[in-house]
């Protein structure tokens, strides 16, 4: 057995508070004794580092980690540095709002006055959807997504079936495509990564090989109907078919626009990819495999960030200064049994990554929400 011991509760008296007649239940809270109290001031210390750093920094890790908490402090601390820098959620779920408690608009804007923070939560179905999206690639000369090879019959286009489904990884290309504008956006110096959960971010790294795939589909299917296109034109009003180099050049440009992306992340003196994990088993070993996977594609893990640690924040740095909630590790008997779990897991990380910069950010008691939290978080990280 567990060792966990459940004491059964007396039966509510009938008619006693809280009672009701057509079987609800309610559930009664005891506040804490802080609850109500004046918060104490936080006081941190701005960064003392030189503002030199990666031209990327991008946080990975399996869902409801962390990683928005990290991109965002980390951003934030980075603005504060002078440096012009975009933080960026490719993550649907997104919830960089939430964390900076401001609207995050899906395009680039300025979210700060007194610092150089950008911010943008990309959506990706939506980008896909949007004819604009599409427009605007057009009018840069790369034909829209595809090349318009995917407007070519219309709505019902029988490219769905003969390509095996629809066209892979059109959502993630789209992320990407926005993505890679903003990397190569002049107006900043660092744009910070909100990556998608484990999954969706090794999808995107994937992405020239599923385009390798799509380009060898759409050969296939232009050899098996062969001499219908001729027959075909008088579809389109007796003008001519649209070419058909065109759209594989233009899949072919942005197969060539990704690989340069993968050549930076593979640089670590331009990029600094950062896994997020929390000090349980199951959280590290998700991490150790993510680390292998982005090792097959070259990409090599700069940083390990261990976030909801059971320890003092005077443990982690000594830039802040203020009163901070801590676990009574003495006294309390589920804070020490969680504490000794989280020792087996750190004790395990430290093992996997050996050699990588490990970095602890504490289990705060209150919500990592807004930028003076925020800022306590950046000098973890620092």
């Amino acid at each position: 057995m567990s060792g966990i011991d459940v004491e059964p509760v007396d039966e509510a008296d009938e008619g006693g508070a809280g009672g009701t007649d057509d079987g609800d239940h309610t559930i009664e809270v005891t506040p804490t004794e802080s609850v109500g109290e004046d918060e104490e001031t936080i006081s941190v210390r701005p960064s003392d580092d030189d503002i030199e750093g990666p031209d990327y920094v991008l946080y990975g890790g399996k869902g409801g980690v962390g990683k928005t908490t990290m991109a965002a402090a980390t951003a934030l601390d980075s603005a504060r540095g002078g440096v012009s820098t975009l933080v960026v959620s490719t993550d649907p779920a997104h919830s960089l709002s939430d964390t900076y408690e401001t609207e995050i608009p899906s395009e680039p804007a300025r979210i700060r006055e007194d610092v150089p923070l950008y911010a943008a939560e990309i959506d990706p179905e939506a980008a896909v959807e949007d004819a604009g999206f599409a427009a605007q690639a057009q009018a840069q000369g790369e034909g829209g997504m595809f090349g318009g090879l995917e407007g070519m019959f219309g709505e019902d286009s029988p490219m769905e079936s003969l390509l095996g489904g629809p066209m892979p990884g059109s959502d993630e290309a789209a992320a990407m495509q926005l993505l890679l504008e903003y990397l190569d956006d002049d107006r900043f110096e660092r744009v910070v990564v909100d990556t998608a959960p484990t999954g969706h971010t090794l999808r995107l790294l994937q992405l020239p090989e599923l385009m390798d795939t799509m380009m060898g589909r759409i050969m296939k299917f232009r050899q098996r109907i062969g001499g219908m296109l001729d027959g075909m034109k008088g579809m389109f009003g007796g003008e001519e078919m649209p070419d058909e180099e065109p759209d594989l050049e233009n899949l072919e440009e942005l197969r060539e626009r990704i690989e340069r992306l993968r050549a930076a992340l593979r640089d670590p003196a331009r990029t600094d990819f950062r896994i997020v994990l929390v000090p349980e088993e199951m959280s590290v070993l998700e991490s150790k495999r993510l680390r292998e996977q982005l090792e097959e594609f070259g990409i090599p893990v700069g940083t390990v960030v261990v976030n909801r640690v059971m320890e003092p924040l005077s443990d982690v740095t000594d830039d802040v200064e203020g009163d901070f909630l801590q676990p009574d590790l003495e006294s309390c008997e589920f804070c020490q049994r969680r504490w000794d779990v989280q020792q087996s897991a750190l004790t395990e990380a430290q093992e996997l990554f050996r050699g990588t910069d490990v970095r602890r950010v504490p289990l705060f008691a209150d919500e990592v929400q807004g930028e003076g939290m925020l800022e306590v978080v950046a000098a973890c990280l620092r």
